[in-house]
């Protein structure tokens, strides 16, 4: 089964950083799609960046585009969002995301991903 479990979430006052981290089990990143997605309270869950694996091909939503860096370890297994500059508007849920036999959908849009990760919370304040 495929599993995934973020971390490093936590409370930041605006301009800090933090970085998340997704460890996945039963799924092999260095060779797949990994998204991490955010939803705030009263809204949809967006695509905040992905990256393949396989490719080292990474994607970023305009929001974070310059101010966020996705990675992975392959070693460990584990991607990361490293998260700098952050606003009060980052505030949310970020969940990390796999793609298992989906194909055709952009990297960041949920309709890619259907394994979910059980999220970690970011405030920015």
């Amino acid at each position: 089964d495929v599993q995934l479990v973020e971390s490093g979430g936590g409370s930041v006052l605006a301009g800090g950083s933090l970085r998340l981290s997704c460890a996945a089990s039963g799924y092999t990143v260095s060779s797949n799609f990994v998204g991490w997605f955010r939803q705030a309270p009263g809204k949809e869950r967006e695509g905040v960046a992905a990256i393949n694996g396989g490719a080292d091909t990474t994607y970023y939503a305009g929001s974070v585009k310059g101010r966020f860096t996705i990675s992975q370890d392959n070693a460990k297994n584990t991607v990361y969002l490293q998260m700098s500059s952050l606003k009060p508007e980052d505030t949310g849920m970020y969940y990390c995301a796999a793609s298992v036999g989906i194909r055709g959908y952009p990297a960041l849009s949920r309709a890619q991903y259907n394994y979910w990760g059980q999220g970690t919370q970011v405030t920015v304040s």
